[in-house]
């Protein structure tokens, strides 16, 4: 399984220090979120994406969804498949496809225009595509929010996307076999705990207590890093001297087997 952290421009033009959007890129053909997705120059990447994940409705993790629909449209019945719960769709109807902001991709693929099909999400209700199996499990975010265990045969990484203190996903993380790594959110310093817990975000010590729960000695990757405090938070992350936690990076590539 490759997984690669999506950049946004300028995370990408400054060493990739912090995160302004977020999406992965699974495999090359799936992706989780489209923050970034469509900000990529390279239009060959983002015709092969096949399958977009959501998380939730929040706009570093949705931004670029309305320009990479647009990009890769095709006048043919192949389009890309988005899968989300209710609740995001219904916030994309009302807040993003309202023919305002952006035109209505929605409706207008169910009248025979095919930008975009989609795939309603369940928790707990695993979805399998392009030889990857995807089970959403709710996490504790300020909106509906769902992570995703992902496997593929003898690989399972967990990417429980934005969220504060939560056990149901650790509880599910930690049945899978062969899990071998986790993509964590690490959004505040320690200092501005507060902020994090109203926002439902994690800080260094909050995020060691969330790998804690899972029990298991795999690679927790720290993302989410908020660009303006991502000095404070790497060497809050570095003095917690545990050598299971490592900063991820913009632009990089995950090889897991």
């Amino acid at each position: 399984m490759k997984i690669t952290l999506v950049p946004s421009a300028v995370s990408a033009g400054d060493g990739g220090r912090g995160t302004f959007v977020s999406s992965y890129l699974i495999d090359e053909v799936i992706a989780i979120d489209a923050g970034g997705l469509g900000f990529l120059g390279d239009l060959a990447t983002q015709f092969r994406i096949e399958h977009i994940f959501l998380t939730h409705s929040h706009l570093d993790h949705i931004a670029s969804l309305p320009i990479f629909l647009e990009t890769v449209f095709q006048s043919s019945d192949k389009c890309v498949t988005v899968h989300a719960s209710d609740d995001t769709l219904s916030s994309l109807r009302r807040d993003v496809f309202n023919d305002r902001v952006w035109p209505d991709f929605l409706r207008m693929s169910e009248n025979g225009m095919p930008f975009v099909k989609i795939e309603l999400l369940e928790a707990g209700r695993p979805v399998e595509v392009a030889g990857l199996r995807f089970t959403p499990i709710p996490v504790d975010h300020a909106v509906p929010t769902l992570g995703f265990l992902v496997e593929a045969p003898g690989v399972a990484v967990a990417i429980p996307s934005d969220t504060g203190p939560t056990t149901t996903f650790w509880q599910l993380a930690g049945e899978a076999a062969n899990l071998k790594a986790v993509f964590l959110d690490a959004s505040f310093p320690d200092a501005l705990e507060g902020l994090a817990l109203t926002s439902k975000h994690l800080t260094p010590k909050l995020f060691a207590a969330e790998a804690a729960k899972l029990a298991r000695g795999v690679p927790f990757i720290a993302v989410h890093i908020k660009p303006r405090y991502y000095d404070a938070v790497v060497t809050e992350l570095n003095a917690l001297n545990l050598e299971f936690i490592h900063v991820g990076k913009p632009g990089q590539t995950y090889v897991f087997s």
